[in-house]
């Protein structure tokens, strides 16, 4: 694992990375200030906001945080880092699915390229498209690693159809499910690259420690802080992540991490072949 931004690196060895979105689209100056904030006041790792080089240089006046922006365009991503983004992101591709349109690998690893070859001293994060089968998206993710992109981020189509009443009698199975395609395919991507990988899609309190132990080095948080309004239950809920990672960590050794890992049962062995098919 190569990351140029040295705080970030230590946090993703720990596999402790917060990211808060603050919507890749959101130019409310007022509403991304308050999620800043509270990404502070929660210690969160890093913010993802929009790729509006006037924006950053107001952000960048008020945190210490590191800023990270996503775009589909080369050229604005490296303007981003001339005005002071930290770290950049091939992603944002929602726009494309609600018109009916994707982007091959063969184009995902020409942007990856091309923003490589601008970009030079900065670390770059790549989406892998949630509509692509496992398999495709494990060698999308290793022809990434092989072009010196940094950190790979999953996603997945949250469900419309989550039931209500399904939501509060059972959370834990509502969690997961949520984010069950993040999370398949954070837990297939991270066997196959040595970059990390953070789980964004549907994560919420409960998920965030699933997503740890299905090979996650970070998640990024968007959808559960979005419609808060105040800085104080912003604040409160990313809390509740911070605290589920920290305990998880603390309750759960490294030396019980590692034997867990080894523990290799033929359930998941089986599981590994059938994900490789989808």
């Amino acid at each position: 694992m190569k990351l140029f931004h040295e705080q970030l690196y230590n946090l993703f060895q720990l596999k402790r990375v917060i990211k808060i979105i603050s919507g890749l689209n959101n130019s409310n100056i007022n509403q991304i200030i308050k999620i800043v904030k509270s990404a502070e006041l929660s210690r969160a790792s890093y913010i993802d906001i929009v790729a509006n080089t006037k924006i950053i240089k107001i952000i960048k006046s008020i945190t210490y945080l590191p800023i990270c922006v996503s775009s589909i365009d080369p050229l604005e991503l490296y303007n981003c880092v001339i005005a002071g983004a930290d770290l950049v992101e091939i992603g944002n591709f929602d726009c494309f699915y609600k018109k009916g349109l994707t982007l091959s690998s063969d184009q995902i690893l020409q942007l990856a390229k091309e923003t490589r070859e601008l970009i030079k001293d900065r670390d770059i994060c790549v989406t892998i498209p949630c509509i692509f089968k496992l398999s495709h998206q494990i060698q999308l993710a290793q022809d990434l690693e092989a072009l010196g992109i940094n950190i790979i981020q999953t996603e997945g189509l949250i469900s419309k159809y989550n039931n209500k009443s399904n939501k509060e009698y059972d959370k834990i199975f509502c969690s997961t499910n949520i984010a069950s395609e993040t999370l398949s395919s954070t837990y297939t991507i991270s066997r196959y690259v040595n970059i990390p990988v953070i789980a964004a899609s549907g994560i919420n309190y409960i998920s965030s420690s699933i997503a740890m132990f299905y090979g996650a080095s970070g998640i990024g948080i968007y959808s559960e802080i979005k419609y808060k309004k105040t800085i104080y239950d912003m604040t409160f809920y990313l809390n509740q992540i911070y605290f589920s990672l920290y305990y998880q960590k603390k309750i759960y050794n490294n030396n019980f991490l590692i034997h867990l890992k080894q523990k290799k049962s033929k359930k998941f062995l089986c599981m590994n072949r059938y994900l490789l098919k989808i």
